[in-house]
């Protein structure tokens, strides 16, 4: 019995002098310079809009790691931004207004010392926000709203969208647009023809709003012309398919998966056609392609097949020679990249943009049509061979 209450006692005594002698790892900077370093010197600034560009000479300390800035928004939120060393330049932005702003610079060291700090006020330019929001305009459309506006400094910018419900209070939607596109031209659909009141107001990822644009109008009717009556037309002139795909391609539901798409041939290098009947006699509104976006980085819309410039085509007799006689062009559209990136490069916009369906709207009055026809002028190629994933077509067939 005491040889065991010894060993229990020396164990007790190892496991304490071990757990003693542990310490807590503490993250802390490699060098330890406890003095401070110079200031920076010569400050400028150059306005920007909603931003405003610094400039500055660096003090000479060899130890030097950046140069921080703070300042705080109107809203109340301080911001920091920090510059490597080496450079001589730091932006501070978020500014929802034109008034002067304090701006403080600190030199900070590789131990995380940081120098007597410079002040500078800076004075900003007008925030995007409010030139987009003066060029809006807002108009009714099929199924909802549709809005334009121009937004030429491509900032990052969400448009809100409130509507009022059932008891005539205003409510936020899911239908916000996200965008940093230059020529904006969206609408929001899903709404009944009867008056409705839409509030419409611009906010920058620093929370900073315009003024509110608030529009009453009476929706467009349109309806799904449904894809159960589309049938295939195959007609003389009609370009042939890829091998591995068939035109009910075009309306099967699948949107990404090869070979549940249409892709026509890319032999033919002059403007090709296909057709196919809606099933009802119709008022076209939209028609809404979904590209076939090739695998690329992933998938990558806006490329290759994808259509670019076309035509759509419609009649309510298509004669059986293949010709376009007895065609009504309903419409010529361009495709348009919402981030203008280069060939081959997508945007989280782009792809969002790719994966909703790109929609194109025919002008009012066009006669009633039970065929249509697409027809490709040039796709993101350059050629004219025609890749798309699904489409959908809207108007009223009553």
């Amino acid at each position: 019995m005491k040889t065991i209450k010894m060993s229990f006692s020396l164990m007790l005594a190892i496991i304490v002098a071990l757990v003693s002698s542990c310490k807590v790892d503490k993250i802390e900077p490699l060098e330890k310079n406890t003095n401070a370093p110079g200031p920076v010197s010569n400050v400028k600034f150059t306005a920007g809009p909603g931003n405003a560009v610094l400039t500055y000479a660096l003090p000479t300390d060899k130890d030097l790691l950046y140069v921080k800035a703070i300042y705080t928004l109107a809203n109340g939120r301080v911001m920091e931004v920090k510059a490597s060393y080496y450079g001589n330049t730091l932006t501070v932005e978020g500014f929802g207004d034109t008034d002067e702003h304090e701006v403080k610079l600190y030199a900070v060291n590789r131990s995380e010392i940081a120098s007597a700090p410079v002040s500078i006020k800076v004075k900003p330019l007008e925030n995007p926000i409010w030139g987009v929001f003066r060029s809006m305009k807002a108009l009714a459309d099929f199924g909802g709203l549709r809005f334009t506006a121009t937004n030429p400094a491509k900032a990052d910018l969400a448009i809100e969208i409130l509507t009022e419900d059932s008891k005539g209070r205003m409510m936020p939607t899911t239908k916000n647009i996200y965008t940093s596109t230059v020529d904006i031209d969206q609408a929001i659909r899903g709404y009944d023809p009867v008056q409705r009141k839409f509030a419409i107001t611009i906010r920058d990822r620093w929370l900073n709003y315009s003024d509110t644009l608030y529009t009453t109008l009476i929706p467009l009717f349109e309806a799904e012309i449904p894809k159960t009556g589309y049938k295939a037309v195959t007609l003389p002139s009609d370009v042939a398919l890829h091998t591995a795909t068939a035109l009910t391609g075009l309306w099967d539901a699948d949107l990404l998966n090869w070979p549940k798409v249409m892709m026509s041939s890319s032999a033919v290098l002059t403007p090709q056609w296909v057709t196919f009947d809606i099933g009802k006699l119709s008022a076209l509104s939209r028609i809404v392609i979904w590209d076939y976006p090739e695998y690329l980085n992933g998938r990558t819309y806006f490329y290759g097949g994808n259509l670019l410039d076309f035509e759509i085509w419609g009649t309510d007799n298509p004669p059986s020679d293949g010709s376009f006689t007895n065609w009504t062009k309903l419409g010529t559209f361009k495709a348009k990249k919402p981030s203008g990136a280069a060939y081959g490069a997508n945007t989280t916009e782009d792809i969002a943009a790719g994966q909703a369906g790109l929609n194109y709207t025919f002008d009012a009055g066009i006669p009633k049509v039970r065929y249509l026809r697409i027809k490709s002028l040039k796709n993101w190629q350059g050629t004219t061979f025609m890749s798309i994933g699904e489409l959908q077509v809207y108007g009223d067939p009553r």
